[in-house]
C-alpha cells in the first residue's frame, strides 16, 4: 500500500462528504433569512411558522457540517505535514480570518437567533439570522481565498525553501478566486434552493399544511432559477479563466489529444482511449469549445500531447497529464446536472405562478429527486477542479508527491481511513434521520397549538409548536 496514495484517497473521501453540508448551510441560511424578512415585513406568523421549520434543519446540518470539517483539518497535520509546512505562511492569515471572523461570527449569531425568538426586537432578531447567512458566505470566501492559492499562486515569495506571503491584497484579489467564488456561491443558493423545493414538493404531494409548503416552495423555486441561471453563467467564466491559467485541465476535460482545429469542436461523448491517447470514436459540437473558450466562433484550444511538451520543458521530466477520463464526464456530469436543475426550476416557477402545483404531481415526484442534482454536481466539480490540477498541489510550485507527510507509514493512514469514514458514516446517518424524523412531521395534525419560544423544547422541532 502507498501512503501516497491512500493520504490522497483519504482527503477525497473527507472533503466530499463534509462538501454535502457546506452549500446546504449556505444556502439554507439565505432563504430562511428571506423567510423571515417576509415574516417582519408582512406579519404573517406562518412565514414564522416556516422560518422555524426550514431552521430546524439548517441547525441539524451546521452541527454535523462543523463536526465533519474539524476532521477534515486533521489531515494537515497528520498526512500533509510537508505541504502545511510549505504554504503555512500563505494559508495562515486566510485560515485564520475565517476561523476567527466568519466561523465566530456564525456560531455567535446563530445562537442569539435560536434563542432570540419573543426575546429580542424583531429587526433585531431579523439581523441576526441574516448575519449569520453573511458569516457563511464569508466562511466560504476565505477558504476559497486558500484553494485560490494552490489552483493559481500569487503574491508570495520563496524564503526558505517555503513560501511566504508577501502580498495579502494579491491573494484576496487573485483572479482565480474570483471567478471560483461566485461560482461555489450562487452553487450553495442552488443547493439549499432545492433542497427546501423537493421537500416542500414531498409535503405537498402528502397534504401537510400545503399552504405553509406551497408558499416555501414559491420561495426556493424563485431562488433556484435564478440560481441555476447564474451558475451556467458563471461556470463560462470559470472556463474561460482555465483557457490562460490551467489549459491542461480544460484539454482533459474536453479529452482533446491533439490541438483542435479552428474553430474548435465541443465532445459530447467519447470512448477515450487514455493509454494509446486517442479517441476511438465521438460526438462534437461543432464551434462549441471555441465559444466556450472565448465567446466567438473562432479559436482553437491546445491539446494534451503539446501541453506535456511544454511542461517537460518548463518544470522537467514527468507526467502532467491528470485523469482524462475522470475528468471528462465529470465535467459532463456537472453540465447535465445543472441543465436540468434549470429546466425543473424554471417548470416549477412557472406552476407556481398559475398557482396550478398540486395538480403536477409528476412534476411533484421529480422535485424530491431532484434535491440530488446540486450534490451530484458539486461533487464532480471539485473532483474536476481538484484532480484538473494533478500531478500539482500547489500549481506549478509543488507537486501532490512531495506534500506527503515523510515519516507517516500506510498502515497508520489506513487506520485513520477507515476511522474517518466510519465516523462520517455514523454522522450521515444520524443527519438523514434526523431530517426524516422533523420532515415527516404535519403541524396540521396538531390543533392551533401555540408557537414555542424555547428551541429545545419537544415541540420546537415541530412546523407547529
Amino acid at each position: 500500500m502507498d501512503p501516497l496514495w491512500l493520504a490522497r484517497l483519504q482527503f477525497a473521501s473527507t472533503t466530499i462528504f463534509h462538501y454535502f453540508f457546506v452549500p446546504m448551510s449556505i444556502g439554507l441560511a439565505l432563504i430562511i433569512a428571506i423567510m423571515q424578512t417576509m415574516y417582519v415585513v408582512k406579519d404573517d406568523e406562518r412565514y414564522k411558522r416556516m422560518t422555524k421549520f426550514w431552521g430546524t434543519l439548517f441547525l441539524i446540518n451546521f452541527a454535523v457540517g462543523v463536526v465533519t470539517g474539524i476532521l477534515q483539518e486533521f489531515q494537515f497535520g497528520m498526512n500533509w505535514s510537508t505541504y502545511s509546512r510549505f504554504v503555512g505562511d500563505v494559508f495562515g492569515p486566510s485560515l485564520a480570518i475565517e476561523g476567527l471572523l466568519a466561523f465566530f461570527m456564525e456560531s455567535t449569531f446563530i445562537g442569539l437567533w435560536v434563542f432570540g425568538w419573543d426575546r429580542l426586537s424583531k429587526r433585531v432578531h431579523l439581523l441576526s439570522v441574516w448575519l449569520v447567512s453573511i458569516g457563511t458566505i464569508l466562511s466560504a470566501f476565505w477558504i476559497l481565498t486558500a484553494n485560490s492559492f494552490m489552483q493559481s499562486p500569487v503574491g508570495y515569495e520563496f524564503a526558505d525553501g517555503r513560501a511566504q506571503m508577501v502580498s495579502f491584497k494579491e491573494i484576496i484579489s487573485n483572479p482565480h478566486l474570483w471567478v471560483q467564488f461566485p461560482h461555489v456561491l450562487i452553487s450553495s443558493f442552488a443547493t439549499g434552493a432545492f433542497l427546501i423545493a423537493g421537500i416542500s414538493a414531498w409535503k405537498i404531494s402528502k397534504k401537510h399544511d400545503i399552504d405553509i409548503f406551497k408558499k416555501s416552495f414559491k420561495i426556493s423555486i424563485i431562488v433556484a432559477a435564478i440560481s441555476s441561471l447564474f451558475i451556467i453563467v458563471t461556470g463560462h467564466n470559470q472556463a474561460q479563466h482555465l483557457v490562460q491559467t490551467q489549459p491542461m485541465k480544460l484539454a482533459a476535460a474536453e479529452a482533446l489529444w491533439e490541438n483542435s482545429g479552428d474553430p474548435a469542436p465541443f465532445t459530447l461523448i467519447a470512448s477515450i482511449d487514455s493509454e494509446n491517447q486517442k479517441n476511438n470514436w465521438q460526438l462534437d459540437i461543432p464551434y462549441a469549445l471555441s465559444i466556450l473558450s472565448y465567446n466567438k466562433f473562432s479559436g482553437s484550444v491546445q491539446g494534451i500531447n503539446e501541453l506535456q511538451k511544454e511542461y517537460e520543458e518548463k518544470y522537467g521530466p514527468g507526467n502532467y497529464v491528470p485523469p482524462v477520463k475522470t475528468l471528462f464526464w465529470s465535467f459532463r456530469a456537472m453540465a447535465l446536472s445543472g441543465t436540468l436543475m434549470l429546466i425543473l426550476a424554471i417548470y416549477g416557477w412557472f406552476a407556481t405562478r398559475k398557482d396550478q402545483l398540486e395538480k403536477h404531481t409528476r412534476f411533484l415526484k421529480l422535485m424530491v429527486w431532484s434535491i440530488t442534482l446540486p450534490f451530484i454536481a458539486n461533487t464532480v466539480g471539485w473532483l474536476m477542479t481538484e484532480l484538473g490540477r494533478q500531478p500539482w498541489v500547489v500549481f506549478g510550485i509543488m507537486k501532490t508527491e512531495d506534500a506527503v507527510s515523510p515519516t507517516v507509514t500506510a498502515n497508520e493512514v489506513l487506520f485513520s481511513l477507515i476511522s474517518f469514514n466510519t465516523i462520517y458514516a455514523i454522522l450521515g446517518g444520524v443527519l438523514v434521520y434526523l431530517f426524516v424524523q422533523h420532515i415527516k412531521k404535519n403541524g396540521e395534525d396538531k390543533e392551533q397549538a401555540p408557537i414555542t419560544t424555547d428551541p429545545f423544547s419537544k415541540e420546537g422541532t415541530e412546523i407547529v409548536s
